[in-house]
């Protein structure tokens, strides 16, 4: 009998250090192998997973006994939550846990992508000197415009303000009232893309979120902006995003996250053609030190839901 399956990779001393006392099955393979997943779920009474893994009603069916699902971080797009609460199944996501790798990984592209020397190695190494070609922009003076104003918006926020930016949101459901304001401009969506150099998402992927950048949004976006997505691919409408890159509607992107994943041949086509962008596969919240803190979080609240039963 198996008390806790794992599909998708995590720090083993956190299941060494928490789970020592449960039989666990742990192969970052499965989540490539939903039938064999499945067979290992009859007796399972909680389940580790990523983003990847799909839990829905095959594997939700296939687990009787299943009573707590372990999130190795914080977007829930491929939980069914709903189903895990009508059969009381308590659904952990490592809240905060990789903040500051996303808030990192957010910066770090918008530097990459503004100063645009960093795609130059082949040009050099080969002999060439194309100083005047890369001249690029600093970050400090720039508008830093965040679309959603959670935790990781709300660091990013911080940090970019400590490197000389200005910093505007959006998010219609964080009242005008809330302290987290303070310093902050806040926006209407179509005005924010308007005055941001820098645009980046931090918006779950709901209804009311897909395609929220859609074609005319970009459209609104400032000439020469960047814009980067380490949220959920399905905000973004990357055909509109590529086509405005191609034409210099845009000056840059960056994109962690996509609407399927991971890209087939034929999506990624598109993408290769493209000087200024920067393709990265889900893993802007994956760092040591952020796996081993998601790790640790997902690996207690197991342990504690399965000790209270």
């Amino acid at each position: 009998m198996t008390d806790v399956v794992i599909s998708e990779f995590m720090d083993e001393s956190a299941i060494r250090e928490h789970l020592g006392e449960f039989t666990v099955h742990y192969d970052p393979q499965l989540v490539d192998q939903p039938q064999r997943l499945q067979a290992l779920l009859g007796d399972c009474r909680a389940l580790i997973v990523r983003n990847r893994t799909q839990v829905r009603a095959p594997l939700l069916g296939a687990a009787p006994r299943l009573r707590v699902v372990g999130r190795l971080g914080v977007g829930l797009d491929n939980i069914d939550v709903a189903a895990c609460a009508a059969r009381n199944i308590r659904v952990c996501p490592a809240t905060g846990a990789n903040d500051l790798a996303v808030a990192e990984y957010v910066l770090t592209a918008a530097l990459l992508l503004l100063r645009r020397a960093w795609f130059a190695t082949a040009a050099v190494a080969a002999g060439t000197w194309p100083r005047m070609e890369l001249i690029g922009r600093e970050l400090s003076g720039k508008c830093l415009g965040l679309v959603g104003f959670g935790a990781i918006a709300r660091l990013t926020a911080r940090k970019a303000l400590a490197l000389g930016m200005t910093v505007a949101a959006y998010d219609p459901f964080v009242v005008p009232e809330d302290a987290a304001w303070h310093g902050i401009e806040r926006r209407e969506l179509v005005p924010l893309l308007a005055m941001s150099d820098v645009v980046s998402l931090h918006t779950p992927l709901t209804a009311q979120t897909r395609n929220l950048l859609d074609a005319a949004a970009i459209a609104s976006m400032r000439p020469g902006a960047i814009l980067i997505n380490a949220a959920r691919g399905g905000v973004l409408d990357e055909a509109a995003l590529i086509e405005a890159l191609r034409t210099g509607r845009l000056g840059g992107a960056a994109l962690d996250v996509f609407a399927s994943e991971p890209l087939t041949a034929a999506a990624g086509a598109a993408w290769r053609e493209l000087p200024n962008v920067v393709l990265t596969p889900h893993i802007a919240g994956v760092t040591e030190e952020s796996n081993v803190r998601v790790s640790q979080v997902i690996a207690r609240s197991v342990r504690e839901t399965l000790q209270s039963q």
